[in-house]
């Protein structure tokens, strides 16, 4: 199989990876925990992986875009917090369930959002030169989101602690790797050829995160079902409202269809699999169901996802030229 082929059957393959990790989970749920001590290592890999894919010495197309980085900022760090605000307010008399829910849908994607934006026909490379943004914008601001929003929640304390050590862990070591394989790459052919074998693992090293997680977390969520229900109205309707929100903000900033669906992908793509780590060091009062809530929000998004790479580039964000000579045939 080729690099091209594994990419466009990436979406299919990740599914089967959820359903075999599930099945796993659901049959042999004491084995299945073994998989959460993996959990934190394949992430890395995986980040290392992706941030090999992305010109991180050179970053200026997308740094000197304005229009477009502006209306990525704003969609995610404004608009797309205010929905979420408005969305999780009946579940401030159940902390564990809402700092769960916040975790994950105020971090903006900085993986996988690369690839659906490509199989949706967005501009790829713009997300991807917005990824250290995204990511540094992301930490700086979570904090400050879960004090705002947490406010009304009695018993719930963030520390800043496990958002440092998995900052370090899943961010910056990876980040510092792949910088120095990138720089490396035209000195030493042994180096090109490590990058060049990397090329291929994003999608079996994506494949491999979603076993870890979904088998390891599987058996928490089914158990806990009665007590997530709440949180799949919440998912849905952000599944909804929010890739509308990302084509609004990129119509008001008059960007090309590449550019907007790139931006409509980052507004309705979360980091759920970099923030479970932080929900899985929360208290022990807290932790099993802010992880549920994490992890039922993958599987709502996987979903969302394969609506999403057909729905954006056809109804959301349709190119012009591609209309027009519809249009005229």
């Amino acid at each position: 199989m080729t690099r091209d082929a594994l990419e466009q059957n990436q979406v299919p393959i990740y599914f089967v990876a959820v359903i075999v990790a599930a099945i796993g989970g659901l049959l042999a749920p004491t084995a299945a925990q073994g998989l959460s001590a993996l959990v934190t290592p394949a992430i890395a890999v995986l980040m290392y992986a992706m941030f090999l894919q992305i010109p991180l010495l050179n970053l200026r197309e997308g740094l000197r875009n304005r229009f477009f980085m502006a209306a990525l900022l704003i969609a995610n760090f404004v608009l797309i917090p205010l929905l979420v605000w408005a969305l999780t307010r009946f579940l401030e008399g159940q902390p564990a369930i809402l700092i769960g829910v916040l975790l994950v849908l105020l971090t903006p994607c900085i993986d996988y959002v690369v690839v659906f934006t490509h199989i949706g026909r967005g501009d790829s490379r713009l997300i991807l030169s917005a990824t250290p943004i995204l990511l540094l914008l992301q930490l700086a601001l979570l904090p400050l989101y879960l004090s705002l929003m947490l406010s009304g929640s009695s018993g719930v304390v963030v520390s800043i602690g496990p958002f440092v050590e998995a900052f370090l862990a899943l961010i910056v070591a990876p980040l510092i790797l792949a910088l120095l394989t990138e720089a490396l790459v035209k000195r030493s052919a042994a180096v090109k050829v490590w990058a060049d074998a990397w090329a291929w693992l994003p999608v079996p090293a994506m494949a491999a995160v979603l076993i870890t997680v979904v088998g390891s977390q599987i058996a928490p969520v089914v158990n806990e079902f009665d007590r997530l229900a709440p949180v799949l109205p919440v998912y849905i309707a952000f599944a909804f409202l929010a890739p509308i929100i990302g084509a609004w903000v990129s119509r008001a900033f008059r960007l090309p269809a590449g550019a907007a669906r790139a931006v409509t992908f980052s507004s309705s793509t979360r980091n759920s699999l970099v923030v479970l780590p932080l929900a899985l060091a929360l208290p022990e009062d807290l932790r099993v169901l802010a992880a549920a809530a994490v992890i039922t929000q993958t599987l709502v998004e996987l979903v969302a996802e394969l609506i999403y790479v057909r729905a954006v580039p056809t109804f959301l964000c349709r190119d012009r030229s591609e209309v027009s000579e519809s249009l005229s045939r």
